[in-house]
């Protein structure tokens, strides 16, 4: 008699997203420089914006996210959603 255990591996899904091409192409060159593929770059984000309602486990990210998690301390009352679309409006001029 044999007995074989597997574990349970994340199932992968394809996800088709419209973004603008100029966000895209900008994106790309960002994930090469990083070293990554827009696929994970945008699983991670996706980790990261629904942390709040699921806890991460260390495992669930990637191991170069899991090399970079705790390397910067903020305030607690750091709020990164204010920062980022103040930063976005001067971008954009907005």
């Amino acid at each position: 008699m044999h007995v074989y255990l597997f574990q349970k591996e994340p199932m992968n899904t394809k996800l088709t997203l419209t973004i603008e091409k100029e966000v895209i192409e900008t994106a790309k060159k960002y994930a090469k420089e990083k070293g990554q593929s827009l696929s994970e770059m945008v699983e991670n984000y996706f980790k990261l914006i629904t942390v709040t309602r699921e806890k991460i486990r260390p495992k669930q990210l990637s191991p170069k996210v899991r090399k970079l998690r705790g390397i910067i301390n903020s305030a607690e009352n750091f709020d990164y959603k204010e920062v980022l679309t103040k930063e976005l409006s001067k971008k954009y001029g907005v």
